[in-house]
C-alpha cells in the first residue's frame, strides 16, 4: 500500500519515470543509451514505490505501552530534562530513518494532542546530533490517564517536507498515522 502522504511525489514520479521509459524507448536508437535510460527510470521508480510503502501494523492495546513513532534504527538513549510539554526528568530516544525505511509515522499513545509546534529550521544530515535543535521539525504532545510523551519528527538533509496531520485537542489512537517524514529523517521521543 502506497501512503495518501506520498500520492503526490509518487505520481509525479511515476510520470516522470514513464515518459523517459517511453521516450528513450520509441526516440532513442543507441541501444546502450536507450538500456540506460530505460533501466534509471526503473531504479527511480522501485526506490520511489518502497519509500512511500505504508504496510498495516498491529498495535497492542494495552495503555501501559508506549509504541515506537517510526520505523528505523536507534541512534541514541539518554536522559535528559524535556521543557517544552512534559517539563520533567525523561529518556529521549532518537531514531533515523534512512531512505529504505518507512517513513509514516504513527501516535506512541493513545490520548489527547495538549502540544504541536512547527519550527522552521536547517537541513543538516538527520543522524547529527546538531538536527534535534537546528533542523526543521514539529514537536507533538500527547497526554492520557498514564501520563505524556513529547516527540519531534525531524526533516534532515534530503528530507524537506514534513507531514503532521495532527493538531491539539485531537483524540488519537496508538498505532495510527498521523504523518510522514519525506526522504530520510529523524524522529526524537521523550518518554518518562
Amino acid at each position: 500500500m502506497i501512503t495518501n502522504y506520498g500520492y503526490d511525489v509518487f505520481f509525479a514520479v511515476t510520470g516522470i519515470c514513464l515518459a523517459l521509459g517511453l521516450g528513450s524507448y520509441f526516440f532513442i536508437d543507441n541501444i546502450i543509451v536507450k538500456t540506460t535510460i530505460v533501466s534509471l527510470a526503473i531504479i527511480l521508480f522501485i526506490f520511489t514505490l518502497n519509500f512511500f510503502q505504508d504496510p498495516e501494523r498491529i498495535t497492542p492495546q494495552d495503555d501501559t505501552l508506549i509504541i515506537s513513532p517510526a520505523d528505523g534504527t536507534v541512534i541514541k538513549i539518554e536522559n535528559v530534562f524535556e521543557d517544552k510539554y512534559m517539563k520533567c526528568e525523561t529518556t529521549l530516544i532518537c531514531i533515523f530513518m534512512s531512505p529504505v525505511n518507512v517513513h509514516v509515522n504513527r501516535n506512541p499513545i493513545t490520548g489527547i494532542v495538549g502540544y504541536y509546534e512547527y519550527v522552521k529550521g536547517e537541513f543538516f544530515a538527520a543522524f547529527e546530533d546538531k538536527a534535534s535543535l537546528k533542523n526543521e521539525q514539529t514537536h507533538i504532545g500527547i497526554e492520557n490517564s498514564k501520563g505524556k510523551v513529547f516527540f519531534k519528527q525531524i526533516a534532515g538533509f534530503v528530507a524537506r517536507r514534513i507531514v503532521a496531520d495532527i493538531k491539539v485537542g485531537d483524540s488519537v489512537v496508538a498505532g495510527k498515522r498521523f504523518g510522514m517524514i519525506k526522504f530520510g529523517s529523524r524522529v526524537d521521543i521523550y518518554v518518562p
